[in-house]
């Protein structure tokens, strides 16, 4: 599988991406810029994490117009895998390659620690390895999380099982105390229909090397890698 990270002016999660997919778990990676016009062959796009354009307007509404973003909706479209994280997701949203968007969190302040989430499912490859009794420790660093969709749309989400996380509690428990930003319904993450895009705001790739003492990421991206490539 060949993975390409873009970097968007602002990015600051692109090398983290690009140390865990190739230095950790081997992969080939090519380094996308925002104003390439070509995939370069990648079949696995990463949208990283970051405040691409500064987050002005709002964030990743700039980056959506990049020039990259026409061969991002073109490869999705005709079933390439997309995988956006933090401002990433908020580029996806933008784009309108996952339903909803991301607000700013309930409680207007920036968050950056761990947060506990779990797969709400296994009907995709980003969490199709992963057990629904299994709560994953992963850092939040965001402003703009809270996840809101119009009533008809979550309804739709939900029905079509397109939440791939969930925030909860270090026992596994969906409550309200364990939303860190008011997300509707606890979503951490949802994929489109087709279940080959995905957005999340937790940090997966912060949690992959055990020099930084917390490897729960990497059950994720192994996920991926289980699925794609068996």
């Amino acid at each position: 599988m060949k993975f390409g990270v873009i970097t968007f002016p602002g990015s600051n999660c692109d090398q983290d991406m690009i140390y865990v997919l190739r230095d950790l778990l081997g992969n080939e990676v090519v380094e996308l810029w925002h104003k390439d016009h070509d995939l370069h062959g990648a079949e696995f796009i990463v949208l990283p994490g970051g405040f691409s354009y500064g987050d002005y307007l709002r964030s990743g509404a700039i980056a959506n117009y990049s020039p990259i973003m026409k061969e991002v909706i073109e490869h999705a479209n005709n079933g390439g895998y997309v995988m956006g994280i933090c401002n990433g997701f908020q580029i996806l949203c933008e784009s309108k390659l996952l339903p909803g968007t991301l607000l700013h969190n309930d409680h207007q302040k920036f968050l950056c620690r761990n947060a506990f989430i779990k797969a709400d499912n296994n009907e995709s490859i980003i969490n199709r390895s992963v057990s629904t009794k299994e709560v994953l420790n992963i850092p939040i660093a965001h402003a703009e999380g809270r996840f809101f969709a119009p009533e008809e749309m979550l309804k739709e989400i939900e029905a079509n099982h397109q939440v791939i996380y969930r925030y909860c509690n270090e026992s596994g428990e969906v409550t309200k105390e364990s939303n860190p930003n008011g997300s509707m319904n606890n979503i951490a993450g949802v994929c489109n229909k087709n279940r080959n895009v995905f957005g999340m705001m937790p940090h997966p790739e912060r949690a992959a090397d055990i020099e930084l003492g917390n490897v729960d990421g990497l059950k994720i991206f192994e996920s991926i890698l289980q699925t794609v490539e068996a």
